[in-house]
């Protein structure tokens, strides 16, 4: 296993602002139990972020590593088997608007070098931001130099398919589903990369978001726009992989829900794809 650290769990979730999902992530973390977790879209700077998280993550056994900037973007690592050589921007990454936005963290992690990325929304093709995104793509592709024990883990805000995609019609002039930007994200995958999720459930249509308007999620009207990408070694040792959609339910959530993939071992069995599955999944 080259090293890396056995029987992990490793999710990712956009939480949409730590600190609203404070009440909701504390008790998630106890109750996966998740050794590796890359958080996205934290929207606090690193000061807010240590002020409400350091004591209680360490109290669960977790090393930090967070990217702030304070009311958008911010991404986090979270880690119980060893946070080494973080880096706190992918190399060579673009800027928007003279900044380095908080969109990628780097640290090894059991062995494993992992990155909890944010990847750019694009807002719209014309704009100037998509063509940021598929820059932004590009250093993500290059960041990737050791592909074998690479974990790339994150919303990157692209649907792979149109089956990943509750309705293909709705998204013709949108930005997500576009050639440029599926070719982008299929470049840093042939870099080396498994979307290990989509590669265990390769038959079946499910989702990582949904809009929180006009009753999309009871509706099953979602998106697969949270990935989790690993290289050959991580990706072959996958027990379980699977959407935690119980997080997405109740009072107070974001508007994605957890991904989960098991290393080595499966706690909960091989489940999914996605826990509970909805009443009313979306059909093909």
């Amino acid at each position: 296993m080259n090293g890396s650290v056995p029987g992990v769990r490793l999710a990712t979730w956009n939480v949409n602002s730590a600190l609203v999902r404070l009440p909701r992530l504390l008790p998630w973390l106890d109750e996966r139990a998740p050794d590796v977790v890359c958080l996205q879209e934290t929207k606090v700077t690193d000061e807010q972020f240590a002020e409400t998280f350091d004591a209680p993550l360490k109290e669960r056994g977790y090393e930090v590593a967070h990217v702030g900037e304070g009311r958008w973007n911010g991404v986090a690592l979270l880690s119980r088997v060893g946070l080494d050589d973080v880096a706190r921007e992918l190399p060579g990454v673009p800027r928007f608007a003279d900044a380095v936005e908080a969109r990628a963290v780097t640290a090894t992690c059991g062995g494993l070098r992992v990155t909890s990325v944010y990847v750019p929304n694009g807002r719209t093709p014309d704009d100037p931001h998509y063509a940021y995104k598929l820059e932004w793509l590009a250093a993500l592709r290059d960041a990737v130099t050791d592909p074998a024990t690479t974990v790339i883990a994150g919303d990157v805000n692209i649907a792979p398919t149109d089956e990943d995609v509750w309705d293909p019609a709705l998204f013709v002039d949108s930005t997500h589903v576009t050639p440029a930007e599926r070719a982008a994200l299929a470049a840093v995958q042939e870099r080396g990369l498994h979307d290990v999720v989509r590669d265990r459930w390769a038959a079946e249509r499910f989702f990582s978001y949904w809009d929180y308007r006009a009753g999309r999620f009871h509706q099953d009207q979602g998106m697969r726009i949270d990935l989790v990408l690993a290289g050959a070694d991580p990706a072959g040792r996958v027990a379980a992989a699977w959407v935690d959609r119980k997080a997405r339910k109740g009072s107070g959530p974001s508007d994605h829900a957890p991904v989960i993939v098991d290393l080595d071992t499966a706690p909960d069995g091989d489940i999914g794809p996605v826990i509970p599955p909805p009443s009313n999944p979306k059909r093909r």
